[in-house]
């Protein structure tokens, strides 16, 4: 008997039916035992969000500051699994708050040391430095990474940001005046992720875990688009000045802290509408001399292994 473990963190469920439409044949299989585990915090966060939770789980975020968790002694995590599963989410360019904290907890050393690991990302758009350090959580906790899969938002970036934020503060996903797409990873990506759990399956039961990775790309598992790249790039830099900034200032309750965020909430639309488009206008320009960069950057960021 094989032995999966699903970790996951999810606000709407759209990484829940992810996680589960990719372990789709292992739940069906008689000789795989497929269990899900969910990471809970002790001061969860809202859905939909307020604007001002919203914004005030930024610096934690991408500074990756851990918080305080709850039912760290369920069982789940006290047995050795073949494969485990991480499915998260992205706030703010890095992994959302509970996955980091999860990860940063000894309980997830003692889980994952030695173990295969596949990561699940359902994102709006940029992936890629997330996952970065996603791959640092995982070589500190001595797990073996061994497969990615990244689903999401396909529609244009300032289309999805409209709907992303509708879905956010609303709590609804829906497609806004009938006119927009609906928001987040299509139902129809959703459903086709099927596709990948017949190989996640073979692996497992075969216990060959060298080129799962492969097999998932040859299924669409990853889409490399060079220009987020770029900007995701840029984008950590000046969050990291950001989030140090409002950091700086303590206790969300604190009303330089609210002031600072209130900043950084006008800089984040101003960055999105206009210095996007003129980060893109650049990047044309500059896409003929940079051929042999993005081919090397779409091989690193598709597969497994860390820098």
């Amino acid at each position: 008997m094989k032995n999966v473990l699903v970790v996951y963190y999810t606000q709407s469920g759209q990484l829940l039916d992810i996680a589960k439409n990719i372990t789709n044949e292992l739940a069906s299989s008689e000789d795989v035992n497929l269990s899900f585990y969910e990471i809970k915090l002790k001061e969860n966060f809202p859905f939909p969000w307020d604007k001002s939770t919203f914004y005030d789980a930024f610096p934690e975020s991408f500074i990756q500051i851990p918080a305080d968790l709850t039912d760290l002694n369920n069982p789940l995590l006290k047995q050795k699994y073949d494969l485990v599963v991480v499915a998260y989410q992205i706030w703010y360019l890095s992994p959302a708050v509970p996955i980091n904290s999860f990860l940063k907890n000894k309980v997830a050393k003692q889980l994952l040391a030695n173990t295969p690991v596949l990561t699940v990302i359902g994102c709006r758009n940029m992936w890629v430095m997330a996952q970065e350090k996603m791959k640092k959580l995982l070589v500190d906790n001595g797990a073996n990474l061994v497969g990615h899969i990244s689903l999401f938002d396909r529609h244009p970036n300032h289309i999805s940001v409209i709907t992303i934020f509708d879905w956010a503060f609303s709590g609804v996903k829906k497609r806004i005046l009938g006119i927009f797409p609906k928001p987040g990873v299509s139902d129809k990506d959703i459903e086709n992720s099927k596709r990948f759990s017949n190989d996640i399956l073979q692996t497992v039961q075969s216990n060959k875990y060298t080129d799962l990775q492969d097999k998932l790309l040859n299924k669409g598992a990853v889409v490399i688009k060079p220009f987020l790249i770029v900007t995701d790039k840029r984008a950590q830099i000046i969050f990291d000045k950001w989030s140090s900034f409002v950091y700086k200032k303590g206790k969300a309750k604190d009303p330089k802290r609210q002031f600072r965020l209130q900043m950084f909430s006008y800089y984040l639309m101003f960055a999105i509408w206009i210095i996007a488009p003129l980060v893109f206008i650049v990047y044309l320009f500059t896409f003929p001399f940079t051929m042999a960069k993005r081919k090397k950057e779409k091989y690193y960021y598709s597969h497994t292994k860390l820098k």
